[in-house]
């Protein structure tokens, strides 16, 4: 059994403990509904004080650490070669798509020149314009 299969049991024992108060509810009587409720705010108060310690008992079992330890060991192991695979696909991607940029970029470079060199003429001719102005 795995560390999730006993903090799955643990939890579904807790929801059974849980069920069973709400059915002892369902079918007590209104007469001694208050007696009943101080019983039962009583009840969720020692279980709800009860739940950490019980759950950390679980948690602190040597058992469970070892299984858990090992649990991760036998994902990470698994999970290993699909990260390496993904990486060798990722890098071929990243090859493919800088090869098809390279020509775009060669392409494009001039008309940035361009482009450039219109944008720093107009601004030499509003510079000379707000000079002219000021002047």
């Amino acid at each position: 059994m795995c560390c999730a299969g006993v903090i799955q049991s643990a939890v579904m024992k807790f929801s059974l403990i849980v069920a069973v108060v709400v059915l002892a509810l369902a079918q007590g009587s209104f007469a001694q509904e208050a007696l009943n409720l101080d019983n039962l705010s009583q009840y969720f108060e020692d279980l709800k004080n009860k739940m950490p310690q019980d759950l950390g008992e679980i948690i602190r079992n040597p058992d469970l650490v070892n299984q858990a330890r090992t649990f991760l060991e036998e994902r990470k192991a698994q999970l290993e070669p699909l990260a390496i695979q993904i990486q060798e696909q990722l890098r071929a991607a990243s090859t493919n798509v800088e090869e098809q940029l390279k020509p775009l970029a060669t392409q494009l470079q001039p008309m940035f020149e361009n482009l450039q060199k219109q944008v720093e003429a107009m601004v030499q001719t509003m510079r000379d314009q707000a000079a002219a102005i000021g002047n």
